[in-house]
């Protein structure tokens, strides 16, 4: 949902999953919500083309056709994607998310959204978030924190990054963003430099899986189909620290994670990350969760004392950095469907499997 490419970016994984499986359904529901182009052929097109799927690391998401355009691709013959969406819904969609991209300066509520638009603040968010999987606010708050990188990645100050995004305070940009950049704004300004980062890459049941820690503790743990794009991402992410592959000195750490995977019993890794006062509380809430079991949003939040929190624990789940060892595929809709998860549904899926087949043979 950027009004540019999309890669290298570990807060937009969530998301970035979400476009992957609607493109390989041709969920004809998403269009009008993003675009994708293909890098092998130039084109870009709607979710739900019948061209022939591209190869995932050939493709890149825009949320707007000018988007795709301006990066030099040309529209696709067979779903015509610079032709107007059909569907009201989608329609409101790209109209929330440029009037959102055009006021990134500016707070934008809910009322003032439905105002511009002229429709109800409760079916604009109903729609919004059918559609993304997220809500403005959200898009809203990853719009900006893509403002605040740009701003810190071209040597801009602290305080000019923080005020050219939008933040209102120094405060407000601590709680929001360091969680998701993974380090302090001045820290990740320097990206990365003076910080030793380790990491392993090994292949399993759901995927290729990349563990990166700190003498500290482990500060990532990611999912991809390529172990080559993982190691990219985490030294585009990280450009001036001092990464280097340690399969031995993990070796341990990655047993543990594996043995996660398939239910076994295990003690928790040290971490390194940041976090909210309220996303630690999450996230500490999704260590006692039972392996094998699941859940809800709502049953989440209500362990934790905001029994109103349900999509704000969405959120938590969402920004977690350290897959598996936070295991936030535990938790799903209270409908008893699978919900978001930020390496892809089918993963989310097969941990649950893993876990739940370890249980029946005990």
């Amino acid at each position: 949902m950027l009004t540019t490419a999309m890669p290298n970016s570990e807060e937009r994984e969530f998301w970035t999953a979400r476009y992957r499986d609607a493109v390989a359904a041709r969920d004809r529901s998403m269009d009008g919500v993003f675009y994708y182009a293909v890098l092998s052929t130039g084109v870009y097109c709607r979710p739900s083309c019948a061209s022939k799927r591209p190869r995932p690391e050939n493709v890149l998401f825009f949320s707007t056709r000018e988007a795709a355009e301006h990066a030099g691709f040309r529209a696709c013959k067979r779903c015509k994607p610079d032709q107007a969406a059909s569907d009201p819904h989608s329609q409101l969609v790209e109209k929330v998310c440029r009037y959102i991209d055009l006021h990134a300066d500016q707070p934008v509520t809910l009322d003032a959204l439905s105002r511009v638009l002229g429709i109800s603040p409760f079916h604009l968010q109903r729609t919004f978030k059918a559609r993304t999987g997220i809500t403005p606010r959200a898009y809203a708050d990853s719009r900006r924190l893509d403002s605040l990188k740009a701003g810190l990645r071209e040597g801009h100050s602290v305080t000019r990054s923080m005020y050219d995004a939008g933040y209102g305070s120094s405060s407000r940009l601590y709680e929001r963003a360091s969680v998701q950049l993974g380090m302090t704004p001045s820290r990740y300004r320097k990206q990365g430099a003076g910080v030793t980062m380790r990491y392993t890459i090994a292949r399993t049941p759901i995927g290729q899986m990349l563990l990166a820690a700190t003498d500290r503790g482990i500060s990532a743990i990611r999912f991809g189909d390529s172990a080559e794009k993982l190691e990219r991402e985490l030294r585009a992410e990280y450009s001036q620290a001092e990464i280097v592959r340690a399969d031995r000195k993990l070796r341990e750490q990655m047993q543990v994670l594996r043995g996660l995977m398939r239910g076994e019993s295990a003690g928790r890794l040290p971490l390194d990350i940041q976090a909210t006062a309220f996303q630690r509380r999450v996230w500490e809430q999704l260590q006692t969760i039972p392996r094998g079991s699941t859940k809800s949003y709502s049953e989440v939040a209500a362990a934790i004392g905001y029994p109103k929190s349900a999509r704000a624990v969405a959120r938590a789940c969402a920004t977690n950095p350290a897959a598996i060892a936070i295991p936030c595929h535990r938790v799903v809709r209270g409908d008893g469907g699978m919900g978001g998860y930020r390496w892809g549904a089918e993963r989310k899926k097969k941990l649950l499997a893993l876990e739940s087949r370890k249980n029946v043979t005990k």
